[in-house]
């Protein structure tokens, strides 16, 4: 099995507000940079989308290595938490439904082709890939033209 090093890093101008992604992917010498953005969305599903699009990317299972300046993308999956809300039903407890549903399974989905380690990284501290994916998701914000985030809904 390949081994990759993908970095992702998502952004929105508000929050909920207009957002867009950054992805580098690494390996051996090969570099890819992906990005998108989005009409309104929030910073949790850009940060999402950046570790779907860059395990969509791999175009056979690969040994992965994420780094994610998200706490939220990073906890949910080492901590087990997206599993036990899968488990209830995307329940996050008796009373509150998990967010982002819709992302948690692609992204579910993406990590039954890959063995994937996620790896917090601080952001904004000098990590030079977690830098470059926050300056290609804020371009993709400004230069790109912006989709729709079809799933996403207004709380």
């Amino acid at each position: 099995m390949k081994t990759v090093t993908i970095y992702t890093d998502g952004a929105c101008s508000g929050n909920p507000g207009a957002g867009g992604y950054g992805v580098v992917l690494l390996y051996g010498e090969a570099r890819k940079e992906l990005s998108e953005g989005f009409v309104e969305t929030t910073n949790n599903r850009m940060e999402l989308l950046a570790a779907i699009e860059g395990l969509c990317a791999l175009k056979e299972p690969c040994d992965v290595k994420l780094y994610s300046d998200s706490k939220y993308v990073v906890d949910a999956i080492e901590k087990g938490w997206v599993a036990k809300w899968q488990m209830q039903g995307w329940m996050r407890n008796k009373k509150e439904r998990a967010s982002n549903v819709d992302l948690w399974e692609r992204l579910l989905d993406e990590l039954k082709r890959h063995t994937v380690s996620f790896i917090w990284v601080k952001g904004h501290a000098d990590n030079l890939e977690n830098e470059r994916c926050d300056e290609l998701a804020r371009m993709a914000i400004k230069n790109s033209p912006l989709k729709y985030d079809e799933n996403y809904q207004k709380m």
